[in-house]
């Protein structure tokens, strides 16, 4: 699903939202939630999951063309973990087949 998706699901289910209203509603939300984590907060959603800050830190590395050692900074990459009933909800699906944009696949 990308954003226009979620955008279009969101006008779908509420009618009394237009297109625009929706739009700034989904940019809203993602909004916040990106400057939150870039404040190094977390986010938690029932039900859903957490996105949090990880930290990876400095090491060496290797250029792969010439061979040598080259210093990795640390890195604040963001981190999701899934919530309790997003991964039974996920796993429950794993048996049925999936329905991708019009085709039915079977999982495999």
């Amino acid at each position: 699903m990308t954003r226009s998706d979620l955008v279009e699901e969101l006008a779908a289910r509420f009618a009394q939202l237009t297109h625009r209203d929706a739009e700034l509603a989904v940019k809203t939300v993602l909004d916040a939630m990106s400057d939150a984590l870039v404040k190094g907060h977390r986010i938690e959603i029932r039900g859903f999951g957490s996105f949090s800050i990880n930290r990876r830190p400095p090491r060496v590395g290797r250029n792969p063309r010439s061979g040598e050692s080259v210093q990795i900074p640390e890195k604040r990459v963001p981190h999701f973990k899934p919530g309790k009933a997003l991964r039974e909800a996920v796993d429950a699906s794993a048996a049925s087949p999936v329905k991708v944009k019009g085709k039915v696949k079977a999982n495999a």
